[in-house]
């Protein structure tokens, strides 16, 4: 950053603008929520290798499976976000390392259902406990009050940003 002669005011270099609204796109509220969102997702993927060995795929359907009846592969496949061949590539190694079971669906043999062991459950588990720890540590400071007003914008932000992913695919028709 610069800073001006006359006033001494710190400038962002934006290619010659002094327009504060051209200032560049990192300073906005969307990039600053990725770049937060980004480290977090970080922190807690190498937080989760330490406490149960998990990578980010393995940690994504430990988590989803959780404390849940057992599901098909292509409901856990939609629930993460993540195609069936993905999916079972980490559960192949899940079942070897004996934090995952398959069984076959009684009520339609063709699919296959996957949930958590015991040895599972007790890596989720860990990964709750972690969890939580990790966003006590992170809202360290605000009272509940400033938590709650926080969640909710969130919530809202959520919500809307939903309602923009929605119109721009309209867009692609």
């Amino acid at each position: 950053m610069a800073r001006s002669p006359a006033t001494g005011e710190q400038h962002i270099p934006d290619g010659g603008s002094d327009d504060p609204a051209l200032a560049p796109i990192t300073v906005m509220m969307s990039s600053r929520l990725i770049v937060l969102g980004n480290l977090l997702k970080r922190g807690a993927l190498l937080r989760y290798k330490r406490l149960a060995g998990l990578s980010s795929v393995e940690f994504g359907l430990v988590a989803s499976l959780g404390r849940r009846p057992p599901m098909s592969v292509a409901r856990l496949a939609d629930a993460v976000g993540m195609d069936k061949g993905q999916i079972s590539r980490a559960l192949a190694g899940l079942v070897s390392r004996k934090l995952v079971a398959k069984a076959v669906n009684a009520r339609d043999t063709r699919e296959i259902l996957v949930s958590l062991t015991k040895t599972g459950l007790a890596a989720h588990d860990r990964i709750v406990a972690g969890a939580i720890e990790r966003q006590q540590h992170l809202l360290e400071g605000l009272s509940e009050e400033r938590e709650q007003m926080l969640l909710d914008y969130i919530d809202r932000l959520t919500a809307r940003a939903v309602d923009m992913l929605e119109a721009e695919r309209g867009y692609s028709d």
